[in-house]
């Protein structure tokens, strides 16, 4: 009987990959972990809880559990707000997509001192502060003193006196051309960047088989800078979502809050302005569940081309 030498061979041992990598990202990850997780921490207990007139008095608040979010629920107004901010946010993130891939477009058609020169500009517009910014669009609005008012008039429009924060389908118009403005640069830069990544023989070839530029765009473009724009409209999703400082800024300057809350702005109605930080933390709970809602298509897809590599 003879025995073969390979069966009495121990199998061999798997090596492992090395664990000081995994062990140098423990800091890092401890540190994102806590940045990030305390400040969701404290509101999620803060929304279990009671707030009012007692507790501006040192009183420490009461636990109310589930209350907040089931007194919400009830809340008419809460949802008319949420029906706002969700249009205003896909309305705001489509027309900027829809402009940056315009601008995009010029930068990639026209040459290098035009394409510079307007690179300038949305990187100043880009850059300018908030406040800064919003100080220019308020004055260029102003039913007194505004230019928008005066060109119009100018040009034989009855716009003398005209108002356009106080009436609330003119506010969010004044708010969409503020916002767009700020977000366009962001959007044009990274289309900018897929297109730059087209090959230009491609395009050379299709338009030699006579695909005109419609085609070329459609056929050819678009799908190579999908992923760009994909991100960049969930990314605009996302901010348009949470957009506060410019509408608070127009409601100061002669918006009506009631007729013009979005939920950034409504946020900070109850916790600010009433002092029910607790009602103020549901709220803001709710818009972190409603932005994972928005981007879950979008996320399920990268699972799914994941999985297929």
């Amino acid at each position: 009987m003879t025995v073969d030498p390979d069966a009495q061979r121990p199998a061999p041992r798997r090596r492992r990959g090395p664990r000081v990598p995994y062990a140098l990202l423990v800091p890092s990850i401890g540190i994102l972990v806590l940045a990030l997780g305390y400040p969701l921490g404290w509101q999620v207990v803060t929304s279990l809880q009671k707030f009012g007139l007692a507790q501006q008095f040192g009183k420490p608040p009461q636990f109310v559990g589930l209350r907040n979010y089931l007194d919400l629920a009830a809340d008419s107004y809460l949802w008319t707000v949420v029906a706002r901010s969700i249009a205003f946010c896909l309305v705001n993130a489509g027309v900027t997509v829809l402009v940056g891939v315009l601008v995009a477009l010029l930068m990639k058609a026209v040459g290098t001192v035009p394409r510079l020169a307007v690179q300038i500009a949305m990187l100043l517009a880009w850059a300018m502060p908030v406040v800064a910014s919003m100080t220019v669009w308020r004055w260029l609005f102003d039913y007194r003193r505004g230019v928008v008012n005066y060109v119009l008039t100018a040009m034989g429009f009855h716009f003398t006196g005209h108002s356009w924060l106080a009436n609330p389908l003119s506010f969010f118009f004044v708010a969409t051309v503020i916002i767009v403005w700020m977000s366009v640069p962001f959007v044009a830069f990274s289309v900018y960047a897929g297109l730059s990544q087209v090959s230009d023989e491609v395009l050379e070839a299709a338009a030699i088989d006579g695909a005109d530029g419609a085609r070329r765009f459609r056929w050819i473009v678009l799908p190579m800078i999908r992923p760009v724009l994909s991100i960049v409209l969930l990314l605009q999703i996302i901010w348009d979502l949470r957009v506060f400082a410019q509408i608070r800024l127009l409601q100061d300057a002669g918006g009506t809050p009631s007729e013009t809350n979005l939920l950034g702005t409504y946020i900070y109605q109850l916790g600010v302005g009433s002092g029910d930080f607790g009602a103020a933390s549901a709220v803001s709970i709710f818009v972190l569940l409603l932005t994972v809602a928005l981007s879950w298509a979008y996320v399920r897809t990268l699972l799914r081309e994941e999985d297929e590599r």
